[in-house]
């Protein structure tokens, strides 16, 4: 399944909020994103048909298996290229929202390249 742009930001916020939230709810996700209610209950819609979100009885949310295999790897996406910015000197929030809007076009092989190439850094 392609998924667009907003809900790879969906399964990343709710991948974010799952790791300080016990349980994460769609209320939780819309004031994470700053999205209303209605447009939350969409997207999370759209997800759960997808087979990427579940939603149980009490409202909760969790990644499904394939959910979380693609919202942790935007989620890697994103820490890599905040890293990278950083290191270049760009500040934390700036870098944040560069790697926000970056993570979701950029190929596997550049995503590889630059991982390599910040080992090489490291030493």
């Amino acid at each position: 399944m392609r998924i667009q742009e907003s809900g790879e930001m969906y399964l990343e916020s709710i991948y974010v909020l799952s790791q300080t939230k016990s349980a994460v709810r769609s209320i939780d996700v819309g004031e994470y994103m700053g999205y209303s209610k209605p447009s939350v209950s969409r997207a999370i819609g759209l997800l759960k048909k997808g087979g990427l979100v579940n939603v149980g009885a009490d409202g909760h949310l969790t990644l499904t298996e394939s959910g979380l295999e693609l919202a942790r790897k935007i989620y890697e996406r994103h820490t890599i290229l905040t890293s990278l910015l950083t290191s270049l000197g760009v500040s934390e929030e700036t870098a944040s929202e560069d790697a926000c809007r970056i993570e979701h076009v950029i190929s596997d092989e550049t995503l590889d390249a630059i991982k390599k190439y910040a080992e090489k850094q490291k030493g």
